[in-house]
């Protein structure tokens, strides 16, 4: 049997399309495209599965203005309440809430070095230069001491892996990501790129075991009221 040409190359052409469509369907930008994200876009079962899992306590960081010595603050709740009051780790959740430039927690090192995230919020390093990676998020224990008080263990490192093998539980902002999107274009960090396109292709690189949320404010208020977090926003 044979079969023309042109119709091989539509067949061709619709099941590519379809292809595509299923990416795009199993594969979604986190949080959707819109500037205000809608309630259709947001997977409000994981959020509810995460946010309240079995704990005793349970405790939120605010992170808005760009203080990495928060970090530090964050391990000394997971080891005051797991050493000093004796709660199980299991029973111990701690949920990151960054937005403004704090969001930059989140990002992975694609957004960092493509959208110069160091140079946009001015953000140094120790010589002076911008960071241009996200250099708070691997592991720096070099030891795998049990013994909290080791500054090579796991239980001295401030890095993001290593809070969230502990259990901190990650969030990032939609609405910070849509706002920094439109700065970043307006500023000429992402030459012949729209908004749109930027936030999309910020939230779909962001570091492992990150779940978005609407908007942060928003997302804190139901934190504290659904699912009783204690609220701290440190002055560091």
């Amino acid at each position: 049997m044979s079969i023309k040409r042109s119709a091989f190359l539509a067949a061709s052409a619709a099941l590519a399309a379809t292809a595509s469509a299923g990416a795009q369907e199993t594969n979604p930008i986190p949080g959707g495209t819109h500037l205000v994200e809608r309630k259709a876009d947001f997977d409000a079962d994981a959020f509810a599965k995460l946010a309240g899992r079995p704990a005793e306590i349970r405790q939120l960081y605010e992170a808005v203005a760009f203080k990495p010595t928060l970090l530090n603050n964050v391990k000394n709740s997971f080891n005051g309440l797991q050493f000093g009051y004796g709660y199980a780790p299991g029973d111990i959740a701690i949920a990151l809430a960054p937005h403004g430039p704090s969001s930059s927690y989140t990002y992975g090192d694609y957004v960092w070095k493509k959208y110069r995230i160091g140079e946009y919020f001015d953000l140094k390093d120790a010589a002076g230069a911008p960071i241009t990676s996200n250099v708070f998020l691997a592991k720096r224990a070099t030891s795998d001491s049990a013994d909290p008080d080791d500054e090579k263990g796991p239980y001295q490192d401030i890095s993001i892996e290593a809070l969230q093998q502990r259990g901190l539980i990650v969030l990032t902002c939609h609405t910070a990501v849509e706002e920094q999107a439109r700065g970043l274009v307006k500023r000429g960090f992402a030459p012949g790129m729209t908004a749109s396109q930027v936030a999309s292709d910020m939230l779909s690189h962001l570091i492992p075991g990150t779940t978005v949320v609407p908007s942060m404010v928003a997302t804190i208020a139901v934190l504290q009221a659904v699912y009783h977090y204690t609220f701290i926003t440190p002055v560091l």
